[in-house]
């Protein structure tokens, strides 16, 4: 069902592991002390900040960025206090990747740090065939137009002969709007077809074995 397929775009957190794992959790932690001690707030306030930079800017760090004018890699040092070993290898994942059929790329919201040591974690180093992080991106998010373009534009992509898999469906609006088949990876059933090129899976490796 994907045998056009040449181009596989993958997200990284509660995309190449299941939410389960926690570390989307520890993040968020970290995201809420940073921002406790920015504000001089309590973890609540914290709490309500995030969510509200969030929903106005698209993430935490480019809320920030326009409103406080801060330092974007003094923020982006949390992540070096994140236990990765909550992650264990996951071969199952490793060799449905290795037989995809083209070119694999990771397109995350984090920065290369933090997509290094989940692939290293995840024994999918060797897998990747380039990472593009919000650094790359000039620190413009998914889901902005922006942040697609410029991403597709640095590996040379044709959007149509593409996949991206994605936790968060809003990420995946613009990259279907291009004409890229694209996989909303969440709960529920092992995968169903939403809409042409558009589909919902359960999990990563599972849709991948049962439709390439």
């Amino acid at each position: 069902m994907l045998a056009d397929i040449d181009t596989w775009v993958l997200d990284l957190d509660n995309t190449l592991y299941p939410a389960e794992v926690g570390l989307a959790d520890q993040m968020n932690v970290r995201i809420r002390a940073y921002l406790a001690n920015l504000f001089g707030t309590d973890e609540t306030e914290a709490l309500r900040l995030q969510a509200e930079l969030v929903a106005e800017h698209g993430t935490t760090l480019r809320g920030l960025m326009n409103t406080r004018s801060i330092d974007p890699h003094d923020y982006l040092a949390w992540e070096h206090t994140i236990d990765y070993a909550v992650l264990r290898p996951d071969p199952v994942l490793a060799q449905v990747l290795r037989d995809l059929p083209g070119r694999r790329y990771l397109y995350t919201n984090g920065s290369a740090y933090h997509a290094e040591q989940v692939l290293g974690r995840l024994g999918l180093t060797e897998c990747i065939d380039g990472v593009f992080d919000i650094l790359a991106a000039d620190l413009i998010p998914k889901p902005y137009d922006e942040s697609l373009d410029a991403f597709l534009a640095s590996f040379g992509i044709d959007p149509v002969r593409a996949a991206m898999f994605d936790d968060l469906e809003v990420n995946l609006t613009g990259p279907h709007e291009r004409g890229m088949t694209t996989v909303w990876v969440t709960g529920g059933t092992p995968y169903e077809q939403l809409a042409a090129r558009r589909w919902r899976a359960a999990d990563l490796p599972s849709f991948l074995r049962a439709n390439v």
